[in-house]
């Protein structure tokens, strides 16, 4: 057993428990190591541990009483932000659910789909609206009043565009995470919401049944059989 965390498969809610600071970056040809001050999310932490670090779900290999030690490998390079993190670069963190905990945000699995570029960044009375460029493959499960998470924070999808979609950042959000810092241009991690993901598995398997299904009986009545 697992230490009192109990984590489920590593899932998160998008609700970030504190902004953590980069103390060290160790880069190899193909990895990086990170050692990342913190301080709540260290308070139960083990070896093998899950932390989400802006939405990365990544594996504590170390730790002290004021930072974590954390690997990543080329596919995690290549596919998030994390390649552009330099020293003193705040990050958002969040440990992996517990079984005890409640889901404020919504399922955050830490697998990053994309990356996404800030287009637009406004000021409208309390919040900041941001418009973040995706691609199709994040688009295509986006819909308005639905979840998505940017760099690990849970929000809700305003609008959606042919290229892009908005998002509002309500002032604690604003104070409690990384992306009121994020000007336009920046690169963000994004993760779509797995229940979209779910279901289009779902109507996938259940349209290639019924095409199955069309195809035997085509097949028998072209043969004589039915």
């Amino acid at each position: 057993m697992r230490n009192a965390r109990q984590e489920v498969s590593s899932i998160f809610t998008g609700l970030i428990e504190e902004i953590g600071s980069i103390k060290q970056i160790i880069r190899g040809k193909r990895s990086i190591q990170l050692r990342i001050e913190a301080e709540k999310v260290l308070s139960d932490v083990k070896i093998g541990d899950s932390i989400a670090v802006n939405g990365v779900c990544l594996t504590v290999t170390d730790f002290t009483k004021t930072d974590f030690t954390c690997d990543l490998m080329p596919e995690t390079m290549d596919k998030t932000s994390l390649k552009f993190l330099q020293s003193a670069s705040p990050v958002n963190l969040e440990r992996a659910l517990r079984l005890s905990d409640r889901l404020g945000g919504h399922l955050v699995q830490g697998h990053v789909d994309a990356l996404g570029r800030i287009k637009q960044k406004e000021q409208l009375d309390i919040a900041i609206i941001f418009r973040i460029e995706a691609p199709s493959s994040v688009l295509k499960y986006t819909v308005p009043k639905g979840s998505i998470a940017i760099d690990g924070i849970s929000l809700t999808v305003i609008d959606l565009f042919s290229d892009s979609f908005t998002v509002s950042l309500i002032p604690h959000s604003a104070q409690n995470t990384t992306l009121a810092r994020k000007n336009i241009g920046d690169m963000v991690n994004l993760e779509s919401d797995i229940i979209g993901r779910y279901v289009e598995k779902l109507m996938f398997s259940e349209k290639n049944e019924r095409e199955s299904s069309r195809l035997s009986i085509s097949f028998l009545a072209e043969n004589g059989f039915v």
